[in-house]
């Protein structure tokens, strides 16, 4: 299977519900080879609740309805139509721009700094993604930045020696913007590109961890233009609209520029991925889909919603 086709797979959960309650919806009892009924007030209705229950949002199944509503035409597939949308709403995301190369020099690394709070599986993402990235011909370097528990950099040394990528770490207690410093150091002496920078699980109410945050990038914007050049902020796709919360600080302080959905093949709620893109105008750029060091693949929107709105038949 490849890595899209495992993308529709994760969506199970949520396919299995959506698509069930859809076949309702758009089901004609009196014509059902049409597959499809007038698009009503009711019909809209259950659309709205439906699309909720799949934790779109509100503020993005609104715009679904509103547009579905007013290009309504006789016959007109619904799901066609809610296809359509979903697409335009992740069309309408931005994505980075490639880091520029140094001046007179050989192309300087690009810096992906990794942040989201514990629990989200962001330290295990990072090592999944330096798995995907070297597989991919990169030749990626791990910066052990979470300094604040022992355990988050003996767990990235497992996953760094799975992935058969190097490393850089320090004591417990050390300075996590010194080993950014020491990791850019080693990535340019070696030849390393990118740097992934695994941070501490910051609650965003911890003032101290943010400043903290902030000066990771200072240092890192001083030792190559333009970084950190991405920003990959972690969110649990299991908690759904709690997380919406989450990435709103991270994004006012620390400059996110990309969404890593992990956990997508454990929910129903899978249309958290259309309320992210609507509501934060967020790019997501990966997938986790399961455990193990392979389980993390790149997101494609269209993918994505073929998968949700597979037909029964």
């Amino acid at each position: 299977m490849g890595l899209f086709g495992r993308l529709r797979e994760s969506l199970a959960r949520t396919k299995q519900q959506l698509v069930e309650r859809f076949e309702d919806i758009v089901a004609r009892a009196d014509a059902p080879e049409r597959r499809t009924r007038a698009i009503d007030v009711e019909t809209l209705e259950a659309l709205e609740e439906l699309l909720i229950g799949a934790d779109v949002g509100l503020p993005a199944t609104e715009r679904i309805v509103s547009a579905v509503k007013s290009r309504a035409r006789d016959g007109e597939s619904l799901r066609d139509l809610v296809k359509q949308e979903i697409r335009a709403v992740f069309d309408g995301v931005a994505r980075p721009a490639a880091a520029p190369s140094s001046p007179g020099g050989p192309p300087a690394p690009r810096v992906v700094l990794i942040v989201g709070v514990n629990g989200t599986g962001k330290t295990t993402t990072v090592g999944k993604l330096a798995n995907l990235l070297r597989a991919s011909g990169a030749r990626p370097l791990i910066c052990a930045a979470d300094t604040f528990r022992a355990a988050a950099v003996e767990q990235l040394e497992i996953w760094a020696r799975r992935a058969d990528v190097d490393i850089v770490r320090a004591r417990e207690g050390a300075d996590p913007a010194a080993v950014v410093f020491d990791a850019i150091s080693s990535a340019r002496a070696k030849g390393r590109d990118p740097i992934l920078i695994d941070t501490a699980g910051r609650i965003h109410t911890r003032i101290n961890l943010m400043n903290e945050l902030e000066k990771i990038r200072r240092v890192a914007a001083r030792e190559v233009p333009g970084a950190p050049h991405d920003v990959l902020l972690v969110l649990d796709a299991t908690v759904g609209q709690n997380g919406l919360s989450q990435a709103r600080e991270f994004t006012s302080v620390a400059g996110v520029n990309g969404i890593v959905l992990a956990k997508l093949d454990g929910t129903a709620k899978g249309g958290v991925a259309v309320a992210i893109a609507h509501d934060l105008a967020l790019p997501i750029r990966y997938v986790g889909v399961g455990e193990s060091i392979d389980d993390l693949v790149p997101f494609s929107a269209e993918e994505y919603v073929e998968g949700l709105f597979a037909e029964k038949w």
